[in-house]
C-alpha cells in the first residue's frame, strides 16, 4: 500500500492547444506506462471520437504514472472556456498543478481563468514553458508576461515564486536551465513535481472522508462519484453516510448541510495508467472512483458512520450563459436518415446527460415538441447535439440565446466575455469595423512587430454568436481567437446579425443543376445536384438581405430542339457545406438547424410560405 508521503496529486492546466495532452504522452513514455513495443495512438488521453478530432480535451480525465516510488495522480483538464466548470472541480482533487504556457502565445485567456482558480485555492503551480523549440518561440516574454498574470492574479509570495521548466512535450523533453541542461528525457520534470507539490495532507487513523468531484453514470450501477480520499480507509460493502450541503452566505463562508443519506458501497475503483482498476480498499491520499450511491451530487461528501457530522463546503459550478430549444424533427425526411424520436426520448437523452454533466440545464418551457436546454457555450451544447446524432438520434434545434440577469438596481445584465484576437497587420480593418457593430469594446492592441497585432476586447456573448466564421473569412483563415466569459454587465443594445438572407426553397424533391445553376448567381448554395430538398428548407445565403423564395427543383423544359442531355455540364460551384457549428452560428432566430446522423440541414421554423407571411404581418401589426 501507498502511503500518502508517496502520492503527489495535480493537475495540467493550460489555455486550449497549448499541449496539455500532448504532454502527456510525453510523460507516460517516460514513466514506461505502455510495455515496450505496444502500438500507442497520440493524444491517448483525448479517447473519445470527438476529441480526437477536435483536437480538445471535452471532459477531464485521470491517470497514474509509477516514478521512482512516487505515485503521481494527473488529472488532464479541459482548455476550452466552455467546459470551464470542469477545471473548477478539478483543483479540489489535486494539491499541485502544472501551468503549461505556449512559449510563443504567451499566458492567453483561459490561461488566467485556470491560474486565477488555482490560486484561490492556496496551489502553487509549476510553470512548465512549452513548445521552446518553435521558430517563433520566446520563452522569456512568457516567463514575464506569466509573472506579471500571477502579480495581477493576487498570487502570494511563496506562489508568485514559481518553479520553471523549458522544453517541448511534443519531443518529450523539459530542463530547468535551457542554455546549460541537456534536452533529454522528462526527469527534471518528475524531480520538480516530487519536490514542489506537496504530498496529500491526509491521514489514515481518522473516519473516511471524501469529497464528490466528478460524476460517472453507468446503467448497471448507477450514478458513480470520483475524488480525492481526504481521511481514513474504507473497504467495500462497508457503511457510508452522504451528507449534501448548500451556501448560506458565500461570502462569509458559511454553509449547512442540506440532507443526510445513508448507503454501502457496491463497487471501489482507482486508476493506474489509463485504465481503472478494481479494488478492495482505498486509502488516504489517493483518487477513486465509487459506486453505491441512488443519489449523488457533486460537491457532496461520504463519509463513515462514525465521523463528525459535518459536510464539506460546496463546490462552484459555473452557471449556464446561452439557451437553445431541444426539438422533435418535423420535417418531410424526420426517420428517414436516422431514428426519428420523439419528445420523451429527448428528454430521457438530456436526463441522462444531466446526471455527469453539472454545467447542463434542462427545462420544460411547455412545449409539446420540445424542451429549454442550457450550457456554457455554444461549443458546449455542439458537442452534446454531435454526441446525439452519432447515437442514431435526429432532432431540430434553435439558434443560441444568451441567459439574462436582472442587476441589483433591477437592470437587465448579459454574459460579457473577454475576446483575445490575433490578426495579420493588412486585415485588422475588418475585425475592427466587424466587432464594433456587435457592440464589443476594445481594451489594448498590443503589435510586436512580427506581422501578428494582438487586440483585447470585451465584447456580449451575443456579439460572438455567429461571428467565427465571418472572422476566418475575413481573416483568410489566418486568425485567431480565444474568448472567455468574465461577468455580466449592463445589457448594450442591439447586435446585428447576418446580413444576408435565406434561399428558401418552395418545393419538394431532387435539387436540379439547372435550377442551381440561376441560384448560385442569387448567392451561395448550401446543396449540390440531385440532392433532396423540401419546402421551408433553406438552400443557400443569399447576396441581400431578406429572404428569397425559389425553386431548386425546377427543371428544363425539352422540346424538339433542345436534348435534355445537351448541356449536362452546367458549370456549377461546389456548394458550401454546412457543419454542424457553422449552422448554429448561421441561424436567425426564426430558423432551426435539422441534425440527423447523415446531414446537417438548415430550415425555417415554420415551413409553409403562407403561414410564415401571416405570422410576419402579424409581429409586424404588434
Amino acid at each position: 500500500m501507498t502511503t500518502p508521503d508517496c502520492i503527489r496529486n495535480l493537475a495540467i492546466i493550460a489555455h486550449i492547444d497549448h499541449g496539455k495532452t500532448t504532454l502527456i504522452d510525453a510523460v507516460f513514455k517516460a514513466a514506461h506506462v505502455f510495455r515496450d513495443g505496444a502500438e500507442v495512438t497520440e493524444r491517448v488521453m483525448d479517447s473519445g471520437d470527438l476529441e480526437r478530432e477536435r483536437g480538445i480535451t471535452i471532459r477531464s480525465k485521470h491517470c497514474t504514472v509509477e516514478w521512482e516510488g512516487h505515485r503521481i495522480n494527473i488529472v488532464d483538464t479541459p482548455g476550452h472556456a466552455d467546459f470551464s466548470g470542469e477545471v473548477e472541480r478539478v483543483l479540489s482533487m489535486v494539491d499541485g498543478a502544472l501551468l503549461l504556457v505556449d512559449a510563443n502565445e504567451g499566458p492567453m485567456p483561459q490561461t488566467r481563468y485556470v491560474l486565477m482558480r488555482a490560486l484561490k485555492r492556496g496551489l502553487r503551480p509549476i510553470v512548465l514553458l512549452n513548445k521552446v523549440d518553435r521558430p517563433n518561440a520566446d520563452p522569456e516574454k512568457a516567463l514575464h508576461e506569466t509573472f506579471d498574470l500571477f502579480l495581477e492574479l493576487g498570487a502570494s509570495d511563496e506562489q508568485a515564486d514559481f518553479p520553471v521548466l523549458y522544453g517541448s512535450g511534443l519531443a518529450g523533453w523539459f530542463v530547468r536551465d535551457l542554455d546549460k541542461d541537456a534536452r533529454d528525457g522528462m526527469a527534471p520534470l518528475f524531480e520538480t513535481i516530487v519536490q514542489s507539490v506537496p504530498a496529500p495532507d491526509a491521514v489514515i487513523d481518522a473516519p473516511f472522508r471524501m469529497q464528490v468531484s466528478t460524476l460517472a453514470w453507468s446503467d448497471y450501477l448507477g450514478r458513480i462519484g470520483c475524488g480525492r480520499v481526504l481521511q481514513g480507509v474504507h473497504r467495500r460493502g462497508e457503511q457510508l453516510i452522504r451528507r449534501t450541503s448548500r451556501w448560506i452566505d458565500r461570502e462569509a463562508g458559511s454553509w449547512e448541510i442540506t440532507g443526510r443519506d445513508p448507503a454501502t458501497s457496491s463497487r471501489l475503483w482507482v486508476t493506474r495508467g489509463i485504465e481503472r482498476e478494481e479494488v478492495d480498499e482505498v486509502t488516504a491520499g489517493d483518487i477513486v472512483w465509487i459506486a453505491g450511491f441512488e443519489e449523488l451530487g457533486v460537491g457532496d461528501t461520504i463519509g463513515a458512520p462514525d465521523a463528525p457530522d459535518e459536510a464539506l463546503p460546496p463546490l462552484e459550478i459555473e452557471e449556464p450563459t446561452v439557451s437553445m430549444l431541444f426539438l422533435v424533427n418535423s420535417g418531410p425526411f424526420a426517420g428517414s436518415d436516422g431514428k426519428a424520436v420523439t419528445l420523451r426520448q429527448i428528454r430521457d437523452r438530456l436526463a441522462r446527460e444531466e446526471r455527469v454533466n453539472v454545467a447542463l440545464r434542462v427545462e420544460d418551457i411547455g412545449r409539446s415538441d420540445g424542451v429549454k436546454v442550457s450550457g456554457r457555450g455554444e461549443l458546449h451544447l455542439a458537442i452534446l447535439i454531435e454526441e446525439m446524432r452519432r447515437e442514431g438520434m435526429e432532432l431540430c434545434v434553435s439558434r443560441p440565446e444568451v441567459i439574462l440577469h436582472e442587476g441589483k438596481d433591477g437592470s437587465v445584465e448579459e454574459p460579457l466575455e473577454q475576446l483575445v484576437i490575433h490578426v495579420p497587420e493588412e486585415q485588422q480593418g475588418a475585425v475592427f469595423e466587424k466587432l464594433a457593430r456587435r457592440k464589443a469594446e476594445l481594451t489594448a492592441v498590443h503589435n510586436a512587430g512580427t506581422g501578428l497585432v494582438r487586440l483585447e476586447y470585451v465584447i456580449p456573448t451575443r456579439g460572438l454568436i455567429g461571428y467565427r466564421s465571418e472572422f476566418l473569412t475575413d481573416t483568410r483563415g489566418l486568425g485567431i481567437m480565444t474568448s472567455r466569459v468574465v461577468g455580466y454587465g449592463p445589457w448594450r443594445g442591439e447586435v446585428e446579425h447576418r446580413e444576408r438572407g435565406a434561399m428558401v426553397s418552395l418545393d419538394m424533391g431532387p435539387a436540379t443543376s439547372y435550377a442551381l445553376e440561376n441560384l448560385q448567381q442569387r448567392g451561395t448554395l448550401f446543396v449540390g445536384p440531385m440532392e433532396r430538398v423540401y419546402a421551408g428548407m433553406i438552400v443557400g445565403e443569399s447576396a441581400r438581405p431578406g429572404d428569397l423564395p425559389c425553386n431548386p427543383t425546377k427543371r428544363k423544359q425539352v422540346t424538339n430542339h433542345r436534348s435534355a442531355t445537351r448541356e449536362v455540364d452546367t458549370g456549377l460551384k461546389a456548394a458550401r457545406r454546412q457543419t454542424l457549428d457553422a449552422a448554429l452560428e448561421w441561424i436567425a432566430e426564426d430558423e432551426l438547424v435539422e441534425v440527423t446522423p447523415e446531414s446537417v440541414r438548415v430550415r425555417k421554423a415554420v415551413l409553409d410560405a403562407t403561414e410564415r407571411k401571416r405570422i410576419e404581418r402579424r409581429l409586424a401589426a404588434l
